[in-house]
C-alpha cells in the first residue's frame, strides 16, 4: 500500500485513513521514526490504559458499571 501525505508549515502531518487503519493506529497514540541506513520506519507505539490497573481497586462487591454502583449506594443508604 502506498499513501501520500503532506507536511505543513510547523511539522505536522495527517496519517492518511487507511494507513492509520491498517496500523491500528488511534488518537493519543505516538509513532516512532526509525532511520535504518537511508530507509526511514514508522512504527506505532501503543499507548496502554495509565488507570486501567487501579480500577476495579476498594470496591469489594461493586460490579462494573452504573447499575452496579448505584445497588451499592442504595444498599449502603439501606433503601
Amino acid at each position: 500500500m502506498k499513501k501520500q501525505a503532506h507536511i505543513t508549515r510547523k511539522g505536522q502531518i495527517t496519517v492518511p485513513h487507511e494507513i492509520r487503519r491498517a496500523m491500528g493506529i488511534r488518537p493519543g497514540d505516538s509513532l516512532l521514526f526509525e532511520q535504518k541506513g537511508a530507509e526511514f520506519h514508522i512504527t506505532a507505539v501503543r499507548t496502554e490504559d495509565r488507570f486501567g490497573k487501579f480500577r476495579g481497586i476498594d470496591t469489594p462487591g461493586i460490579t462494573g458499571g452504573r447499575k452496579g454502583i448505584v445497588r451499592w449506594l442504595r444498599q449502603q443508604r439501606g433503601r
